[in-house]
């Protein structure tokens, strides 16, 4: 794996870990990142496992719909009896431009399905179980489009992230001190989905915009991730940390 950061090969050794949306961007450097700390690592996505990925497990669902999560619970119960760490990671738009007046009923439902309920789904599954264990971390990995929507792009999705901030503090004193529920907010990273951008307009908005005057690296988001996983953040339950260059 070509990770620019220390490793401790044993860091999560023994820990069960699930990433939804592991196969791609963000979550399949995430998926790696655990690997090679010593956690046994399950992913699932709709596109298929790269050749170079090597979790665990992987299932290949649609976690959008209520079959897909259920097909992913019903796996990983059947291997492993339940999980330590859950990353919901999966999320992203498939809606038109054009803003309010061009969305369908349909584009909101699956915008709230993908970024919204799939969340919901996967943690009303297994947060039980960390709740019986007395032990559990559960990181959700939104964007900072919750404060900041797009109305002309993304407007679904946007209000489909701001529901997934309010759900972290719910849970996060719903089920404490049993499982601690935490949220990372990404500003603008630089994934397969950026490759259609153009980077030179695109790189003047960046260094008007953020503090830091570019796009991250998906790397970069990994460190946020491995806080709220570990005992280092024992004290730390219903957070919303910004990785976003500054831009806030």
């Amino acid at each position: 794996m070509s990770y620019p950061f220390p490793v401790s090969a044993d860091e999560f050794k023994g820990k069960r870990v699930l990433v939804t949306g592991g196969t791609k961007g963000m979550g399949a450097l995430i998926v790696e990142r655990f690997v090679v700390s010593g956690a046994s690592v399950a992913t699932a996505a709709r596109s298929p496992l790269p050749a170079d990925q090597r979790p665990a497990l992987f299932i290949q669902a649609d976690i959008g719909s209520p079959d897909g999560a259920g097909a992913i619970v019903e796996r990983v119960n059947r291997e492993w009896d339940g999980i330590d760490i859950l990353i919901n990671c999966v999320g992203g738009s498939e809606a038109p431009n054009g803003g309010f007046a061009a969305l369908s009923d349909e584009d909101w439902s699956r915008a709230l399905d993908v970024n919204l309920l799939a969340a919901v789904r996967i943690d009303r599954a297994f947060i039980p179980g960390m709740v019986a264990r007395k032990s559990g971390a559960v990181i959700h990995i939104n964007s900072i489009q919750h404060r900041l929507p797009l109305y002309d792009a993304t407007l679904p999705y946007a209000a489909a992230k701001a529901g997934l901030n309010a759900l972290t503090v719910a849970f996060a004193h719903a089920y404490g001190p049993k499982v601690r529920v935490n949220c990372i907010q990404a500003g603008p990273f630089l994934t397969d989905i950026s490759k259609a951008w153009d980077m030179e307009s695109a790189t003047t908005r960046f260094r008007a915009l953020l503090a830091l005057k570019r796009p991250g690296q998906p790397e970069e988001i990994i460190g946020a991730a491995l806080y709220f996983a570990s005992d280092a953040s024992s004290f730390t339950s219903g957070a919303v940390l910004r990785v976003d260059g500054g831009q806030m």
